[in-house]
């Protein structure tokens, strides 16, 4: 087949987008789709497919191409620049604590993170600038605080600086060695099969019992005939391992398992293999609490989708937090770092500001450690949350607390939240704490917070403050629009903590209060 790296794109081949893909240079026998509309480029040993927009009947048809194009490279290739053990574990560092791979002291990390903190400030400062009048208080506390439009408070620290994670989650996938039941994380960059999985044991913000039952795993599973899941379409069965600990020291495990073609009473063998090695057999100095099997035919699956299956031990594991106890359920979320979330609720407490006559709208509540440690210094706690797991080990939580006057939702904030505005229109006070995840709110939620007249002040929790977060700033502290009349909010403080040591992660907790002089 003839090809021209002049041949142009038709205009109205826009159906399908696709990434370039390196392909061998040996094209004869391939039967290309009719309608295909392609554009090459030559480069020294390769043709890389540079496709941008392709006619394609279906994305699985295009896979299919892409597949008889690649049939001649395998898969998962250890490539020569880690056949050096020392340099993959360097890899692995870089990608996962940078900062302590490269020797920054812990007191210039948090001098690194408030610089971060403050960069994302002051571009927030422009972009409130470009849309609010030139005499709005932004303007005037970006030229108070130095380009910033608030006042920022150095990094507060985190009480443990190694072994903090009381979460570790460890894959299944080909070593250094080649062995494919290598229990680790990845290291590289995943452009041509480059990645493999390396051991954690140099990771230090992983405590040594995360570390530990992932050895033993890896040594349990190359003991077994049953292969590893690396793809689901190529099969195996042993896919990842999660270990959740407590201050207490218990553990569970979870172990994630590809059924495959098995059958039920092989996969029963199977588990009960597990129970043997770690309760009674060389795993039994793990000193599992709770260890749980889940068959999933997904990357991610809920408790709904695949059930966590209790093998042995306990249900639950329970964390103590400011005093009050949780319920650790296999799919609860839980800050990562126990003594870290301390500093953040109390962060949280500090400047929110609230009283007696106070009702705490916590939105993206998860299983409603916010609302629960600050419900005693308030009136009445809404929480909100979509996962109704998560809802339910939230009023678990309440009831072990004693707490009351908590109230948890289930449902997405944006459907819930605007439905609660005309509820709280009479409530004398309303102060709003946010944590939602990376992605951020959705805009009918931030709407809604502007357009509740009783909610004048709002704590916003951002784990990645120059992503999706800087959206929903510039959402609450824009000039009102005719689909939000509601009067803006203005930034007031702002203080970052360090919630996950050696890494360039950072917390921001910013107060909002609504603008003076502005009526809803």
């Amino acid at each position: 087949m003839g090809y021209s790296t002049t041949t142009k794109m038709a205009a109205p081949c826009r159906t399908f987008f696709v990434c370039a893909s390196r392909v061998p240079t040996d094209l004869s026998g391939l039967n290309w789709p009719v309608g295909k509309c392609l554009f090459f480029q030559q480069s020294t040993l390769r043709i890389r497919l540079t496709a941008r927009f392709v006619n394609a009947r279906s994305i699985a048809s295009f896979r299919r191409l892409e597949s008889s194009l690649n049939s001649r490279e395998p898969r998962n290739v250890v490539k020569n620049y880690w056949e050096d053990e020392e340099s993959s574990q360097d890899r692995l560092l870089k990608q996962v604590i940078p900062l302590w791979r490269s020797r920054v002291p812990y007191e210039s990390q948090l001098k690194w993170k408030y610089h971060e903190a403050a960069h994302a400030l002051k571009i927030l400062a422009r972009k409130l600038s470009a849309v609010c009048p030139p005499d709005s208080p932004v303007q005037r506390q970006a030229e108070e605080n130095g380009g910033m439009c608030c006042p920022l408070e150095a990094t507060k620290p985190s009480p443990i600086t190694e072994g903090y994670r009381n979460k570790s989650s460890f894959s299944i996938n080909k070593g250094l060695d080649g062995n494919e039941k290598t229990v680790g994380l990845f290291a590289g960059r995943g452009r041509r099969y480059n990645i493999i999985c390396v051991p954690a044991d140099r990771c230090i913000n992983m405590p040594e019992a995360h570390l530990q039952v992932a050895r033993l795993y890896q040594q349990y599973i190359r003991s077994s005939p049953l292969p590893a899941c690396i793809l689901f379409h190529e099969g195996g069965h042993w896919r990842e391992i999660t270990i959740r600990t407590d201050m207490a020291g218990d553990k569970m495990v979870i172990i994630t398992f590809f059924p495959g073609q098995l059958s039920q009473e092989d996969m029963d063998v199977e588990k009960s293999k597990l129970v043997e090695f770690f309760i009674h057999g060389p795993g039994k100095v793990c000193n599992i609490t709770s260890l749980y099997f889940q068959a999933s035919e997904k990357t991610r699956s809920s408790h709904l989708e695949a059930p966590f299956q209790l093998l042995h031990g306990e249900p639950y594991i329970y964390e103590t937090c400011l005093g009050r106890q949780f319920r650790i359920s296999p799919e609860a979320f839980f800050q990562t770092n126990t003594l870290g979330a301390e500093v953040l609720y109390q962060t949280i407490a500090d400047i929110s500001g609230v009283t007696a006559d106070t009702t705490l709208l916590d939105i993206c509540c998860g299983t409603g450690t916010i609302g629960i440690v600050l419900a005693n210094s308030v009136k009445k706690v809404i929480g909100v949350e979509v996962a109704s797991q998560a809802v339910e080990d939230a009023n678990v939580n309440a009831v072990l607390n004693a707490v009351d006057n908590a109230e948890f939702l289930c449902g997405k904030a944006e459907t819930v939240l605007p439905r609660l505005v005309p509820e709280l229109q009479n409530t004398p006070e309303v102060v709003a704490v946010v944590d939602p995840a990376r992605k951020g709110l959705n805009p009918k939620v931030t709407g809604a917070i502007r357009n509740c007249p009783s909610l004048n002040r709002l704590v916003y929790v951002s784990c990645k403050p120059r992503g999706e977060t800087m959206r929903n700033f510039i959402e609450l502290c824009g000039p009102p629009t005719d689909k939000v009349p509601g009067a803006p909010f203005v930034p007031v403080r702002a203080v970052p903590i360090d919630m996950f040591p050696h890494t360039r992660h950072i917390e921001l907790v910013v107060l909002f209060e609504r603008q003076q002089g502005h009526t809803v």
